[in-house]
């Protein structure tokens, strides 16, 4: 049953081929990531293979503990939300966590087969689907309750009738560092922007996700910004 499990994992991805671009941002992800919660205190062999290392308590998450010696079957000591996992890029963010031995769980909206392509990339129980609604404050608390890494890529280069352009790439991000920052308990929150934001852009877009850097830099100093192309 495992060997099928992965033999499916392997076909899933292989079907989606990266671009560098997309390369590269994966990987700054994956390295922007680990250096908060890397082993303390421990070196060589023995930090690489995360033995028993006893991370600083988290709010809402208890002691996390290190274990194993890497890879989706280890626990890293992550535990991540990554809002708008199901997107295009979301499904290599939640790969990577995975592989890294990390909890990811997965808000989502909407259909129930939305997340299925992902719970595939993690171990049992690894990936953790919740339904929520991006306008519910309790929705979006219970969301990242438990978590100590905060990844946000919603967004959005077109408008529909109940989603525009501010709210998706700026108030949604807002209120996001917003409520990680009263979490307490969140050490890392990265954010997703795209590349020419501005607040002098011609583009209303662009402009939105300059506003929404902006408003997650007021909440987070220490926040990481990746631009990505539209």
């Amino acid at each position: 049953m495992q060997a099928a499990a992965a033999a499916a994992r392997r076909h899933l991805l292989d079907q989606h081929h990266l671009s560098p671009a997309s390369s590269a941002a994966i990987a700054a992800f994956r390295s922007a990531a680990q250096p908060a919660l890397g082993p303390q205190g421990l070196g060589g062999a023995d930090g690489a293979r995360y033995m028993s290392a006893r991370a600083p308590a988290v709010k809402g998450a208890g002691h996390l503990v290190r274990k194993g010696t890497g890879g989706r079957s280890s626990v890293s000591g992550i535990v991540a939300t990554v809002f708008g996992a199901t997107g295009f890029l979301g499904r290599y963010v939640v790969q990577q966590l995975a592989k890294m031995g990390s909890q990811v769980l997965v808000p989502f909206r909407g259909c129930e087969d939305s997340h299925r392509h992902l719970k595939l990339m993690g171990d049992l129980g690894q990936i953790v689907p919740m339904n929520y609604n991006p306008r519910d404050v309790n929705s979006i608390k219970t969301a990242v309750a438990k978590s100590n890494v905060v990844i946000n890529l919603i967004g959005r280069e077109y408008e529909t009738r109940n989603y525009g352009f501010e709210e998706v790439n700026h108030q949604m991000a807002e209120q996001l560092a917003m409520i990680s920052k009263e979490h307490g308990g969140i050490v890392r929150f990265i954010q997703v922007s795209s590349l020419g934001a501005s607040a002098s852009s011609p583009s209303r877009l662009l402009r939105a996700k300059a506003a929404g850097e902006e408003s997650v830099l007021k909440e987070f100093p220490e926040v990481i910004i990746f631009s990505q192309l539209q």
